[in-house]
């Protein structure tokens, strides 16, 4: 494979297929009630990301056990990992989070835990009793941010509600602490170009986030970036343009990179627009031929870390030493 897959790395990880079961928690977001901003992003709807969510009033043990009965026969899968996908999950207290994250974690059959939040949602409260949580429980844990993109204009815009500096910040704590994380990014807003897109590999490769994924610009019906888009604020880059965005932003990520996914979906009849109206699959797809077949792969331009413009000097002192 010319990049690094989520699949390849859970058997490598766990030594067999594992299945990650969607989890939705009652929480919000404080960019929708009045702590940082009302109405959220512009590009979020009423209900978040969770459009194959079971409803937040089910407990999470009945939440997992009704995904299991699905994906089991399904996909032969025999350990999972539960994701609190849906808002800003560590957006409550940490007396909750550590009653949900110790109710998913509990399981035999459970690996990991992880957890969908917003970079000014991570504090040290939270991330040692994390810690202490993925120690007792033997689990990993992965905090998966929310970035989108690292040009703060684009991230004004969507009316995200922080820019790059928190980003960097909750990685580096998470860090701090052991535990993993992995970057969401859509690849096509429309203030964006591939410049942008390049930036976004170097950023995540220096700050060494260990998994990404991809989305593509889905719009969903009501929401104000549709209500710009009807008005013709601004147009959506072709599917050939974001398939040669993830080509390139796979080129420059560190190839110790695990991508979650290259491309996200949502259903036709919540949204005015999605993946160019075709399959999630055709897409992703169409990116891993064109990379086979054109030699291109991840981490083939990954070469601006650790001091790029004075390798010169180190490899001609190498020589001179060598030949002494």
């Amino acid at each position: 494979m010319p990049y690094r897959t989520f699949s390849d790395y859970l058997k490598q990880r766990y030594g067999e297929k594992v299945y990650k079961l969607p989890v939705a928690l009652p929480v919000t977001c404080p960019n929708r009630d009045g702590m940082l901003g009302t109405g959220g992003c512009t590009f979020c709807g009423s209900i978040g990301a969770g459009y194959e969510n079971l409803p937040p009033d089910m407990t999470i043990h009945a939440q997992l056990e009704a995904n299991k009965a699905h994906i089991v026969p399904k996909y032969k899968a025999k350990k999972f990992i539960p994701y609190f996908q849906n808002f800003s999950n560590t957006y409550t207290s940490p007396s909750r989070l550590h009653q949900w994250v110790r109710e998913a974690g509990r399981p035999a059959d459970v690996v990991a835990v992880y957890i969908a939040t917003r970079p000014d949602c991570i504090h040290d409260t939270y991330l040692s009793m994390l810690r202490d949580l993925s120690e007792e429980l033997n689990i990993d844990i992965c905090v998966e941010l929310g970035l989108q993109s690292v040009n703060c204009h684009s991230l004004r815009k969507i009316h995200r509600g922080h820019t790059l500096g928190e980003f960097v910040d909750a990685v580096l704590r998470i860090k701090r602490f052991g535990m993993q994380s992995c970057a969401h990014l859509i690849l096509n807003l429309p203030w964006d170009d591939r410049d942008d897109v390049i930036e976004d590999a170097k950023v995540l490769s220096a700050l060494g986030v260990d998994q990404v994924k991809l989305h593509a610009l889905y719009l969903v019906r009501g929401t104000e970036m549709a209500r710009q888009f009807e008005a013709g604020a601004w147009t959506m880059v072709s599917r050939e343009e974001y398939e040669e965005r993830v080509i390139t932003f796979l080129e420059y990520l560190s190839p110790d990179i695990v991508l979650q996914r290259l491309i996200g979906r949502a259903p036709e009849d919540h949204t005015i627009f999605s993946n160019w109206h075709t399959g999630w699959w055709k897409i992703r797809d169409h990116i891993l031929q064109t990379m086979q077949e054109t030699g291109r792969f991840q981490g083939r331009c990954c070469d601006y870390l650790n001091g790029r413009a004075v390798r010169k000097f180190l490899s001609e002192e190498g020589r001179s030493c060598s030949d002494a």
